[in-house]
């Protein structure tokens, strides 16, 4: 693994975005030069942010393979944070992988922050299987390609979710309530995403999670971060939750123009209950502060 992180230059795509934002600060911790690849069209506000971080900006169209191409000169790795449908995760990633082989750039992390797509069939998760689509294609290519599959965002479970209903006072599950789910929080994924980016070597899937809970561990937590009893509710068998994805997908057509439409989020609690890490990779690194269930729950009542 790399020592000495001064001269390594990172190109980074999405650094606008809510990830992207914290994968700079990491980036920029550890000392890496670090290069915004933005569209024209990005807010300048927060092209701003970044130059004041010391950020160097590389603008380029998307669509266009020669600017891309540009862009990806001297750069030692290529990340990319992208969101969107086929044209951004298949589309465009692989025109900046192309561009990336184009001026010799031997490594790219690629958009693929979530549970072990691997380990599910196709048709199961939209969002998932544009991302199995990827990774047929980039390993093709002449370069270096590491996933990095962080379980669901763990920040999620502040925010209201079926398996944490803070209004209905309840843990949700499907199936079985001793399934173990894999969690990470942004801000653990942006540090483990940035030391990979700093690392020569590393293999073609990298497995993290800040920590791995099931339903029946999270009802018992809860009641002790937050000092009050969660009903513990069976929510249905996974043949059940994927018929009912199913039919929410058939009737909501137009939900295939959005990235996060309401049957996507019921695929992601299918994917928390079918696929789960069965080894980490987390002690690869040094220095990240892994989060505990508790501590992320104590903040709820800060």
């Amino acid at each position: 693994m790399r020592t000495n992180h001064m001269a390594t230059t990172i190109l980074l795509a999405g650094a606008t975005g809510n990830l992207g934002g914290r994968i700079v600060r990491e980036l920029r911790k550890r000392g890496a030069d670090v290069r915004a690849l933005v569209r024209p069209s990005s807010d300048p506000q927060k092209v701003e942010e970044l130059k004041q971080q010391g950020v160097q900006i590389a603008e380029a169209d998307p669509s266009d393979l020669a600017q891309l191409t540009k862009a990806c000169e001297g750069v030692d790795c290529v990340v990319s944070s992208l969101q969107g449908l086929h044209d951004v995760i298949v589309d465009t990633q692989l025109r900046l992988v192309d561009a990336a082989v184009a001026a010799g750039v031997p490594r790219f992390i690629a958009s693929d922050f979530s549970s072990d797509f691997t380990k599910q069939p196709d048709g199961e998760n939209r969002n998932f299987d544009l991302r199995r689509d990827f990774m047929r294609q980039v390993d093709t290519k002449a370069i270096a390609t590491t996933s990095i599959l962080n379980g669901a965002f763990a920040d999620l479970l502040l925010y209201g979710m079926p398996l944490l209903d803070v209004k209905k006072k309840q843990i949700g599950y499907w199936e079985n309530p001793d399934w173990r789910i894999d969690f990470t929080t942004m801000d653990s994924t942006a540090a483990y995403t940035a030391a990979a980016a700093l690392d020569e070597s590393t293999p073609r899937i990298l497995r993290i999670a800040d920590f791995q809970v099931s339903p029946n561990e999270l009802a018992a937590i809860t009641k002790a971060a937050m000092g009050e009893a969660f009903d513990l509710v069976r929510m249905g068998s996974l043949d059940e939750l994927a018929a009912y994805n199913k039919r929410e997908r058939a009737a909501h057509p137009e939900g295939e123009q959005e990235v996060f439409p309401r049957w996507q989020q019921s695929q992601y609690m299918q994917s928390m209950f079918s696929v789960q890490h069965e080894s980490l990779d987390n002690d690869r690194y040094a220095g990240i502060a892994w989060v505990s269930p508790q501590a992320l729950l104590a903040q709820r009542r800060q």
